[in-house]
């Protein structure tokens, strides 16, 4: 499809995008060509639903209502554009933790023409200072408790607007509600609306240029058709906006259905499960990780409101799955999405979810099992997963965008298995395969075994290189409270795993830790385990 002429003035975004040969194969939604996702989140869920409903909450403070949330966003938006200088394609960073305000400022910046570049507040200067040289911000909104490190970052020129502090120039005195409605700027479908960066834990990160299209696109696709909202849903989970799986699961997902979300920052496992029961959460958003770290302490705990609980960001265990519906009754939706794609891809929900497997590709979408020169592979053999849909991979000014996008089709990385009956089995991260003694062993598969123990809290499987096997399977793993990181313990979990899978895929060696090292928005972070032993106990040789 061709190009709808652009609204942005600031054509930095359009003319960095990859040649149209680069781009992968676009699924058309049927989208008009003016189209501003900002507007239509909002001010066309309100002519659908009411401006009186409960949109955006916090922890404690009052529900914002979409009428109250609307004027919020306009007063900013003209804040944006009339006091600060912003014009229709600059980009303007969003920094601070998950609260109704940072949604706001990013819905502000959809209805500006704006495009928004929205950190993590966990990010460090030097980050900062990556994002904002490659995506030439020079505009930043920011939650005052998280504006020292982008201070520190020194980025040059960079104008930065607080908001939640007391001063004149704050954002909340110059964006006081009650003012003019802020008639949304005419974008185009294909204006640039959003540039999410990966997370850079393997190199220089990379900006992902997404669509005013394609932000509707995945709340019409995974959430009308998989996750089926209704109005009445409200919804929560950790993952932070500046995550992809969060701005899509707290903002995008619940303002499309007319329903509400609780915006509040990670506070744990214990926090979460309060939240649920306190603001009678339906459908929640998380990462496996959490999911198991609720399980322990779900006694006590009302989850009733339930009826949704999507998991995503790293792959799902089965055995996570089951004691998770054994304990509370619901089937874990699992998802793989991608920064590329924006969101979940291939999901199943209800009677169609099976246990140990993805899913199907989400209505819309398309995926099938390759091998490395591209071919699809029969079912049942192992090979890269390959996706293309209405959203796909297109960096800003990367040379990397030919390793993504191949032949039309994005190929993300993973290694799937694709069954007889179309369902797509996850299998490793294409890097993650350990090849020891000739033998192909998928980590993920080793870890599911690990966590079928009682004592075995998290696990994370990765190779190390040996001179007589090319590789050896090394198993990090932390132990739940009070079992001892003795040799007794590496005996028993050794024991355990072989009656489990085949005895070539245990591990030889099982490293305990106090916690593993993750990225801000809670992936494991494989590289650093690979690095070095890192030992909180025994290191066991399991020759």
């Amino acid at each position: 499809m061709e190009l709808r002429s652009s609204a942005h003035t600031d054509t930095f975004a359009r003319d960095r995008l990859p040649p149209r040969e680069q781009w992968p194969h676009l699924t058309d939604l049927g989208y008009p060509d003016r189209l501003n996702c900002g507007a239509e989140l909002l001010d066309g869920t309100i002519e659908r639903f009411g401006a009186d409903r409960p949109a955006f909450r916090d922890a404690s403070g009052p529900v914002w209502t979409y009428g109250q949330l609307r004027d919020r966003v306009d007063a900013i938006a003209h804040a944006l554009t009339g006091q600060l200088g912003v014009r229709p394609g600059n980009r303007v960073l969003l920094r601070g933790p998950t609260t109704p305000w940072l949604a706001a400022c990013w819905l502000a910046v959809m209805k500006a023409g704006a495009v928004a570049v929205t950190v993590l507040a966990a990010q460090r200067p030097k980050e900062l200072t990556t994002i904002c040289e490659i995506a030439r911000v020079r505009y930043a909104l920011c939650d005052i408790r998280s504006v020292e490190d982008l201070t520190r970052a020194g980025v040059p020129g960079l104008r930065v607007t607080t908001y939640g502090g007391d001063g004149p120039a704050d954002l909340r005195q110059l964006a006081r509600p009650g003012g003019a409605p802020y008639p949304a700027v005419a974008t185009s479908a294909d204006d640039v609306a959003l540039i999410a960066f990966t997370s850079g834990t393997t190199g220089r990160p990379k900006g992902c240029l997404h669509f005013h299209r394609d932000v509707l696109a995945i709340a019409d696709t995974f959430s009308a058709r998989v996750l089926r909202p209704t109005p009445d849903d409200v919804f929560a989970g950790s993952p932070p906006l500046g995550f992809t799986f969060g701005l899509g699961g707290l903002v995008v997902f619940p303002l499309r259905a007319g329903a509400s979300a609780l915006l509040t920052d990670w506070g744990g496992p214990e926090q979460l499960l309060t939240d649920i029961a306190a603001h009678r959460v339906s459908v929640l958003f998380t990462a496996p990780t959490a999911y198991r770290a609720m399980l322990p302490r779900l006694t006590g705990h009302d989850v009733s409101s339930l009826r949704r609980c999507v998991s995503a960001g790293e792959n799902l265990p089965a055995a996570t799955w089951q004691s998770w519906y054994e304990a509370t009754g619901l089937r874990l939706i699992n998802g793989i999405g991608a920064t590329e794609l924006l969101h979940i891809f291939i999901a199943a929900a209800d009677e169609a979810i099976r246990p140990g497997t993805t899913g199907l590709p989400v209505p819309g979408f398309q995926a099938r099992v390759v091998g490395t020169d591209g071919a699809p592979l029969p079912d049942g053999e192992p090979g890269l997963l390959a996706v293309r849909g209405p959203t796909g991979c297109r960096y800003l000014a990367d040379a990397r965008q030919t390793e993504y996008v191949r032949d039309g089709w994005n190929i993300t990385g993973d290694t799937y298995v694709r069954e007889p009956d179309g369902y797509f089995r996850y299998v490793a991260r294409a890097d993650d395969m350990i090849v020891s003694a000739g033998y192909n062993i998928a980590g993920p598969e080793v870890e599911d075994a690990l966590l079928r123990h009682p004592d075995v809290s998290e696990a994370a499987v990765v190779g190390r290189a040996d001179e007589e096997r090319g590789e050896v399977v090394v198993a990090h793993v932390v132990l739940r409270n009070g079992v001892p990181a003795d040799e007794q313990t590496v005996a028993a979990l050794r024991a355990f795993t072989k009656t489990r899978i085949a005895p070539f895929k245990c591990p030889r060696e099982i490293v305990f830790h106090t916690a593993l090292p993750r990225t801000p928005t809670g992936k494991l972070q494989r590289f650093r385990l690979r690095s070095g032993p890192g030992s909180a106990g025994p290191v066991a040789d399991l020759q």
